[in-house]
């Protein structure tokens, strides 16, 4: 991540943007300004709709996104992924193979994926999640991995780091998990812990890789 070049990054933004010379020229121009500046690219939406990136945060909906990270599309790179959930595991203090499991099993690193719930994106959040979390697009795989981290890291603090009410309470609902003081005696959450479970010891212990889309 770090060892990317301005040549190089300024490229990759041009490439990956697809929204026209102008908003690949300001990414450039950004990337290429001195560290004394700043050391992050901040994203919103402005009230049309349309993405804001800037170096300098104006106010609390401006996000910062992962050093390195060139896209807000729907469709990002195997390696901006990677960026993505490694910067966004070590600033919520999560191992970035939790990240991977939950991914895997809310939707299988579809980044465009809806449940018939109405859950949206990578980490599946719900539109009334994702509004609190500040996330304003869902299908943004970077915003939905920012929203799905700060999420599961508020249950984990909620339930005192126990990992498996943590999960429950991020498939069902914390006040079940509260209500219960346990796992809820619902079949598709006491499979759903299994299952990120599962595929959390084997992400960590490097028995399997990601299968990207």
């Amino acid at each position: 991540m770090g060892n990317t070049t301005p040549d190089k990054t300024g490229k990759s933004l041009a490439r990956s943007m697809g929204r026209g010379w102008g908003v690949a020229l300001m990414l450039s121009a950004m990337v290429l300004v001195p560290p004394a500046v700043t050391s992050e690219v901040y994203q919103a939406l402005q009230p049309d709709g349309t993405p804001k990136l800037t170096n300098v945060p104006a106010d609390r909906r401006d996000q910062p996104l992962p050093f390195g990270t060139t896209s807000i599309g729907t469709r990002i790179s195997q390696r901006e992924l990677e960026q993505a959930i490694a910067w966004y595991a070590r600033r919520y203090g999560l191992h970035p193979a939790l990240l991977r499991a939950v991914i895997k099993a809310e939707s299988d690193f579809d980044p465009a994926a809806v449940s018939r719930t109405g859950a949206q994106g990578l980490m599946q959040l719900m539109p009334r999640t994702a509004a609190s979390l500040k996330v304003h697009d869902p299908f943004n795989p970077i915003e939905n991995i920012r929203g799905g981290a700060k999420h599961l890291r508020y249950l984990l603090d909620r339930f005192n780091g126990d990992l498996t009410l943590a999960l429950a309470a991020y498939n069902a609902g914390e006040y079940r998990v509260k209500r219960h003081q346990q796992v809820p005696p619902i079949r598709e959450t006491r499979f759903y812990v299994k299952k990120v479970l599962t595929y959390y010891h084997a992400y960590r212990t490097g028995k399997v890789q990601p299968a990207y889309r």
